[in-house]
């Protein structure tokens, strides 16, 4: 009999970078990266599963953003391009290596995984990764949820209810029509809740979403069962609360087992390593130097000597940690089950970003672990948050806190002394597009598709990853670019509008550049 549940939660999200304006720009590659490193191996691994007749259940957040960007044929096209560029790189590297024994096997095995990434791409999935996905949401085997529009931070927007109340249809719509139903679970972005958000996802359907679990642990009133069984606010809508001791095990610098000394580097690529003339025709045209996704070392320890990788011996590290996460999530389960006199749900979400990208071994690691989880144990079940309340219907009543993820856990990494500039702007921006709305509900033509993207370019200057970049002072510059670039795209549009001089040939070009949600609605901000 089991003792417990266990939901794997995997939160894909990457902020709309798409620059038609430009033959080759290097914010693209953030998405490329993902697609190569994260998307498509996990993809593969769901395949194996399926084919082994493993009856596997994941939940799995695909934000509007990202979704838009897959299904995007620019994109698709550049991608593409970038796919056949490695596998150039990876050709070349088989043959700089030859005399290089630590090495060859390296780059033969880049070489192969590359041509595998392009033909499960281009050739198996017709470019269009979104059916992938779909198509194991239909098993039965994958759930997937949906996330703010544009990943915008709700407790900071939550002046302007109207934005939020836009940010969570306009995802529910883009779902909708993407998957043929609509969602039954939201990832708020960054965690992020405050009181009356609970209110907004109740009006778009939504039944449940996940909350960081001091925002569990200090609902009023105080949960019976803290994180270990979800609350349900007055409202009627589900929160999860966050496992912190399985998120610790994977997400800890210190004790985490990305950490391992027997895993890649992330931070050695040849991209950096090998000489600039070498290199120079694989990278972009501005001659910056960039991770190729070719690394050569594991981490081997706190040394600036990096040992040459062993991926066999990597992938048994990945199988032993799979096995000690079982083992920890089995004595957890049973211990609660003795104390609680009810099955546990122990939560444990993940950047999905993590598995591949940032740890190369990750995917394995998921793989092994959900194999292990249905074939070597009784005591704890895979489930998805719809299959666990449908099991279990009777909630307590209480009402989470205002809380988030991130440093503190108080909305701290998205207003600070780096990005609190931008929210007078973003408010005021708010209130504008809910007065256009307002004034011209109903209307069509020219006018309505200029409010429609005014609409997006109010969305699109919410993302919530602007105000972390700046926070965390990488690409800093691209991060404030963005966030000014729409606002002062939104900025002339209320301006065509009110005044009744909308630049048709203006407005084309901010549609052709800016294009997410092309049934974009923007009543919403009635």
């Amino acid at each position: 009999m089991s003792k417990g549940y266990l939901a794997l939660v995997l939160h894909a999200h990457l902020p709309y970078v798409r620059h038609p304006e430009y033959d080759d720009f290097l914010e693209e590659d953030w998405f490329f990266e993902a697609m190569t490193e994260t998307y498509i191996p996990l993809l593969q691994v769901f395949d194996g599963l399926v084919q082994d007749g493993v009856e596997f259940r994941l939940t799995m957040t695909l934000s509007p953003s990202l979704l838009s960007m897959m299904a995007d044929p620019l994109l698709q096209e550049r991608y593409l391009r970038h796919l056949n560029k490695l596998i150039d790189l990876a050709e070349k590297e088989v043959a700089r290596t030859r005399w290089l024994p630590e090495f060859q096997p390296l780059a033969q095995m880049y070489f192969y995984r590359f041509h595998q990434a392009r033909d499960f791409f281009e050739n198996r999935h017709g470019r269009d990764l979104v059916q992938a996905f779909k198509a194991f949401q239909e098993r039965g085997v994958l759930e997937i949820i949906t996330c703010g529009a544009t990943h915008g931070f709700f407790p900071l927007m939550a002046l302007s209810a109207k934005s939020v109340h836009a940010q969570v249809q306009t995802a529910c719509e883009h779902y909708e029509k993407l998957f043929g139903r609509r969602p039954r679970g939201i990832w708020l972005p960054e965690c992020g809740f405050t009181p009356g958000i609970d209110e907004v996802l109740r009006e778009a359907g939504i039944r449940f979403f996940f909350a960081e679990a001091h925002g569990v642990l200090h609902a009023s009133p105080r949960p019976k069962y803290g994180v270990f069984a979800p609350i349900i606010t007055p409202s009627g809508v589900a929160a999860f609360g966050r496992d912190l001791e399985s998120s610790k095990q994977v997400w800890s610098a210190e004790e985490g087992y990305p950490g391992d000394y027997d895993y890649r580097e992330f931070y050695r690529d040849i991209g950096f390593d090998l000489e600039y003339d070498y290199i120079r025709p694989f990278l972009h045209s501005d001659g910056h130097r960039i991770n190729t996704g070719i690394k050569y070392h594991r981490i081997t320890g706190p040394t600036p000597y990096k040992a040459p990788y062993d991926p066999h011996r990597a992938q048994e590290k990945a199988a032993t940690h799979a096995g000690n996460f079982m083992f920890n999530r089995e004595r957890q389960a049973e211990f609660l089950f003795d104390r609680m006199g009810r099955k546990p749900i122990i939560v444990a979400p993940y950047d999905a970003e993590l598995f591949g990208h940032w740890w190369y071994e990750g995917p394995e690691w998921i793989n092994m672990l959900i194999r292990k989880m249905v074939h070597d144990q009784q005591a704890v079940r895979l489930t998805t948050p719809s299959e666990y309340l449908s099991e279990n219907p009777r909630l307590q009543v209480s009402m989470p806190s205002m809380s988030s993820w991130g440093y503190k856990g108080y909305c701290e990494v998205w207003l600070e002394g780096s990005n609190d500039w931008i929210y007078r702007h973003l408010h005021k921006a708010a209130e504008r597009m809910s007065e256009l709305a307002g004034r011209y509900g109903g209307t069509n033509g020219i006018r309505r598709r200029a409010l429609n993207q005014a609409a997006r370019e109010l969305l699109l200057a919410q993302s919530s990853d602007w105000a972390f970049i700046m926070k965390t002072g990488t690409m800093v510059e691209y991060a404030v670019k963005r966030t000014k670039d729409h606002l002062l795209r939104f900025d002339r549009l209320y301006r065509e509008i009110s005044e009744d001089r909308i630049d048709e040939g203006a407005l084309t070009h901010l549609e052709s550049l800016d294009n997410i949600f092309p049934d974009m609605n923007f009543e919403l901000y009635r």
